[in-house]
């Protein structure tokens, strides 16, 4: 089965086509692929996704898979915008006050 492995990183892309076995898993791919010791990427730090779908080391690959090798995230997100929500706050409208009409003022 033909499978491709790929990297990204700011200044970084690397990708490789690999031809493996039937039955190879995510571990065996990113083996073979040596991207992580030619680019210096100690394994414990990775994390692994097939087509944007998270994928651990022992996932079966299919023909045709993209496996994407991940950085570990610098921020998380959600805390990232938790954070610039409080530092930015949008200004609320002033509650609308609802007018009555004086009594016998028919209408």
């Amino acid at each position: 089965m033909r499978v491709q492995v790929a990297y990204a990183a700011p200044g970084v892309e690397e990708s490789v086509h690999l031809e493996l076995a039937a039955g190879a898993v995510v571990a065996d791919a990113v083996r073979l692929s040596g991207l992580p010791g030619r680019l210096g990427i100690p394994d414990a730090t990775l994390s692994y996704a097939i087509h944007g779908q998270r994928a651990s080391p022992d996932t079966p690959l299919r023909d045709g898979d993209r496996l994407e090798l991940l950085r570990p995230l610098l921020a998380d997100p959600k805390a990232v915008r938790r954070r610039r929500a409080a530092e930015h706050p949008i200004p609320r409208p002033a509650p609308k006050v609802k007018r009555r009409r004086p009594a016998g003022t028919g209408g």
